[in-house]
């Protein structure tokens, strides 16, 4: 017969949960996704807008072309910049682990499966 105070499921081991509040962090970090995204659409629209007309024989729309093209890059890159933030702050990803803990037998072998010689 087991005690009251022993046994197998005898308590908890985790500690209470947190209280969740509002943390205008997250809601800035979700708002520049928003305006990334959003304006990465709109570039990529306005590119194949001026590809159009480039097309048509406007030699200046290629330069319009080519910014709307980097631009729309630069956006969705910073936008998947700002969404990386916003899992590792939700707890959903965890950061890297430092360079330095990994052993040595875990370490990524050369190409032909020999080690350097030191």
């Amino acid at each position: 017969m087991r005690g009251a105070t022993g046994g197998k499921r005898a308590g908890s081991r985790r500690g209470p949960r947190r209280r969740r509040t509002f943390q205008p962090a997250l809601l800035l970090l979700a708002l520049g996704i928003t305006a990334c995204v959003v304006a990465w659409g709109y570039l990529v629209y306005a590119a194949i807008d001026f590809g159009a007309t480039a097309r048509g024989g406007d030699d200046r729309a290629w330069w319009f072309l080519a910014v709307a093209s980097v631009g729309a890059v630069a956006c969705l890159f910073f936008g998947m910049m700002l969404l990386a933030r916003l899992t590792r702050r939700l707890g959903i990803t965890e950061p890297p682990a430092p360079r330095g803990t990994a052993d040595a037998e875990e370490a990524p072998r050369p190409i032909g499966g020999r080690r350097a010689a030191r």
